[in-house]
C-alpha cells in the first residue's frame, strides 16, 4: 500500500471514529506500527489530526477531508459524472462552478470538449464559456484555455477545499447572472436538500444557485442520503441531480418526486 493510500485511510478512520489505534491500524492496513506511528507524526505536523500515546485523535475538522486526499476517492464515477454534467452546458453559456472533487473533474470536462477549445471555436475571438467559480483550483485549471473566459470572486481561501470565502465572495456574487450552477456537496437529502461542511461555502453556493437560471447537484451515490454541518439549499432550487448508477431505485423515484431530475451514469 503507498503511503498516500495509508494516509487516506487513517483520515477516513479518524474522520469516521474520531480517532484511530496505531496496533490497530497496522493490522487493518497490514503494515508495522513503526510505519503507522510515522504516517500519525506526519499527519500530525501538516495539523490533519493530533497524536497521542498509541494513536491519533480527530483534530479541528479533520473529519473534513482535505482536498488533496479526497481526489482519489469514488474517482472512476466522479470523472463519468463530470462527463455528463459538461454536456449538460451549452457554448456560450456562463456557467458557476463550486469547489469540490466532483465539480473539478466537470472542468477538466469543460476544459477538453472540441466545441469548446477545439481549433473551430475560437472564431472571432469570442470566449466559447464564461466560468465564474470560487475555487482557486477550477481557476488555475482553466485559466490557461484562452477560449474560456475565467472569472474568481474574491474572498479568503479555504486550505481544506481552496473556496474563497466572505463578503468579498459574496459581493461578485451579487453582481453577477448565471446560465447554470454546478454545485459540489459533502452530502443531500431528500428532505432537507444540499449540504455542505462549512458555514462559509454554504453561503457562497447558495448566492450561485439563486443566480442561476438552472442548478445542477454533481454528487456521487456516497453523498445521498446524508447530512452534514451547513446547508446549501432545498430541493426546490435544485434542477438536476447528477449521479452514478449506484444510486437505489427510491432514492431516484423520491427525488423525482420532488422535481428534481435524476441523471445516473
Amino acid at each position: 500500500m503507498s503511503r498516500d493510500a495509508r494516509w487516506d485511510a487513517l483520515l477516513e478512520l479518524v474522520g469516521k471514529h474520531g480517532r484511530v489505534d496505531v496496533e490497530e491500524a497496522a493490522t487493518a492496513l497490514d503494515v508495522s506500527a513503526a510505519t503507522i506511528r510515522r504516517d500519525l507524526d506526519q499527519l500530525a505536523e501538516q495539523h490533519l489530526l493530533t497524536r497521542t500515546r498509541g494513536g491519533a485523535v480527530a483534530h479541528g475538522v479533520s473529519y473534513e477531508l482535505a482536498l488533496r486526499y479526497k481526489t482519489g476517492r469514488h474517482a472512476p464515477e466522479k470523472q463519468a459524472i463530470g462527463r455528463a454534467v459538461s454536456g449538460l452546458v451549452a457554448v456560450g453559456q456562463v456557467v458557476g462552478l463550486t469547489g469540490g472533487t466532483t465539480v473539478t473533474e466537470v472542468a477538466r470536462a469543460l476544459a477538453v470538449r472540441p466545441d469548446i477549445v477545439g481549433e473551430t471555436a475560437v472564431a472571432g475571438g469570442q470566449p466559447t464559456l464564461t466560468v465564474v467559480t470560487n475555487a482557486l483550483n477550477i481557476a488555475s485549471e482553466l485559466a490557461i484555455r484562452p477560449q474560456i473566459k475565467m472569472v474568481v470572486t474574491g474572498g479568503v481561501a479555504r486550505p481544506q477545499s481552496y473556496e474563497l470565502t466572505g463578503p468579498l465572495a459574496v459581493g461578485v456574487m451579487n453582481e453577477i447572472t448565471l446560465d447554470v450552477a454546478v454545485l459540489g456537496v459533502n452530502a443531500i437529502d431528500i428532505e432537507r436538500g444540499a449540504y455542505v461542511h462549512h458555514e462559509g461555502e454554504a453561503s457562497v453556493n447558495r448566492l450561485l444557485a439563486e443566480r442561476a437560471q438552472r442548478v445542477v447537484v454533481a454528487a456521487d451515490s456516497s453523498k445521498i442520503g446524508k447530512r452534514a454541518f451547513a446547508r446549501v439549499c432545498d430541493l426546490g432550487l435544485v434542477d438536476v441531480l447528477v449521479t452514478d448508477s449506484h444510486i437505489g431505485a427510491e432514492a431516484r423515484d423520491r427525488f423525482g418526486e420532488a422535481g428534481v431530475q435524476v441523471i445516473a451514469v
